[in-house]
């Protein structure tokens, strides 16, 4: 247990709305240890936070978006002199057989107070026995198995939406806005995650009373989809539901356009909120994926009030424009999730008053928040312990904006959206 953080004064939180002109954090570019901070008083009691980073890999689009978002965090929590954040981090190269022996060296070498989770349920798998095993507790971004907290762990504690309910909500926007569409098919990438999310989705799909025509995982590996496109186009469903990250997913939409699938309607795990999915043109028209944050998102003090709960932190709109400044573009849900991780933590402290692992732990038991990224409450019951129980996704689609560019929508639930669902583009 790490212990030695105190804080000498409250957590200025109005200080994290400010533009931050003088914020240095910058993409992760290159692999090896890194270690940041920045300038508050010398006197400022030291926090050392470790997590690793997908500088490489097939991870490395999401996971250096969720970096950046806490490496903002911190350089607010800085700014406002209260204390100095520092980080170490090393590059886990996407591989889940690095991250074991980077966290350890982060518990010991680096002699990290808390941990923050690698991206993806996969590595934070691995991860989380070595937060349990040194008894120093991480709090999981960018990671939303619910498997994880189903072991009977104690130290870990869920930020994202869990995989169980990622795709649920795909249905609930189906059965209102194309009551007609019965067909289902599941194609998604076979790693822990999205494999979570595809059963999750069939077993809500079939007690809902659709008819699930393909349900395939393919390798992660998987660049040509062809035979799984083929298989589709067979079994002659109504929509299409599964994906997995960033690239699969990109690929998967780019050649479901190729191949002029006529589907009605398509949804896509992680890849379609990205900012960048905006690159595959029309393509991209028409595609519906869950993300656990958009900037359309009404999340405020009001709406803090309103739930029975605190509100903590930046806008929404003051988040979007001080990454903006900080990084040269909008941010995604990875990246909100990074810095949202960060303000979980700092509330933590707050109340906790000591960085002792005991201490932080029982301020994070009774977590009852709401930030710009949405409400944050875990569970604590031993079969669950961690499980996120307060957060919902949004829903995006695609649409056809001026000049025929793709313009990214929140559709689903009701009370969010910015626009109706569009019908996906006949080929």
């Amino acid at each position: 247990m790490r212990t030695g953080f105190r804080p000498s004064v409250g957590l200025a939180l109005a200080a994290l709305v400010l533009a931050c002109p003088s914020c240095s954090s910058k993409p992760a570019e290159a692999p090896g240890e890194r270690s940041e901070s920045s300038s508050p008083p010398s006197n400022a009691p030291t926090v050392v936070v470790g997590y690793t980073a997908s500088a490489s890999g097939k991870l490395n689009v999401e996971s250096i978006r969720q970096r950046n978002g806490l490496e903002l965090w911190r350089e607010h929590v800085n700014a406002t002199g209260a204390w100095r954040v520092e980080t170490r981090w090393y590059d886990d190269e996407s591989r889940s057989d690095r991250i074991q022996e980077l966290y350890t060296r982060l518990a010991t070498n680096d002699h990290a107070n808390f941990l923050i989770s690698p991206y993806s349920s996969g590595l934070t798998a691995a991860a989380a026995v070595i937060s349990e095993q040194y008894g120093i507790p991480m709090i999981s971004t960018g990671a939303a198995s619910d498997s994880t907290y189903q072991q009977g762990l104690t130290m870990v504690y869920q930020v994202y939406t869990p995989a169980s309910q990622y795709l649920t909500g795909a249905l609930d926007l189906l059965a209102a806005r194309l009551p007609d569409l019965k067909k289902l098919a599941i194609l998604h990438e076979a790693d822990r995650f999205s494999s979570d999310v595809a059963a999750a989705v069939k077993a809500r799909a079939e007690a809902s009373g659709y008819a699930v025509v393909l349900d395939e995982g393919y390798d992660s590996a998987t660049t040509d989809f062809s035979p799984f496109i083929n298989k589709i186009q067979q079994a002659r469903p109504d929509a299409v539901v599964g994906g997995g990250h960033f690239q699969d997913g990109s690929a998967l939409a780019r050649q479901l356009a190729d191949k002029r699938v006529a589907v009605p309607f398509v949804a896509l795990l992680v890849a379609p909120p990205e900012p960048s999915f905006a690159e595959l043109g029309s393509a991209a028209i028409g595609i519906v994926g869950p993300s656990q944050w958009e900037p359309q998102a009404a999340y405020d003090a009001a709406a803090a009030q309103a739930a029975g709960t605190r509100w903590v932190g930046p806008t929404g709109a003051e988040f979007a424009h001080a990454y903006l400044q900080a990084f040269g573009e909008q941010p995604s849900y990875h990246a909100a999730g990074g810095y949202a991780a960060g303000l979980v933590l700092q509330d933590a402290l707050q109340r906790a008053g000591s960085g002792e692992a005991t201490a932080l732990k029982t301020a994070l038991d009774a977590t009852d928040i709401m930030t710009f990224f949405g409400r944050t409450t875990f569970a604590t019951a031993p079969e669950s312990h961690g499980l996120q129980v307060g957060h919902l996704m949004v829903y995006v689609q695609w649409q056809q904006g001026a000049g025929g560019k793709p313009v990214k929508r929140v559709v689903w639930p009701a009370a969010a959206a910015s626009a109706e669902l569009a019908a996906r583009p006949t080929p």
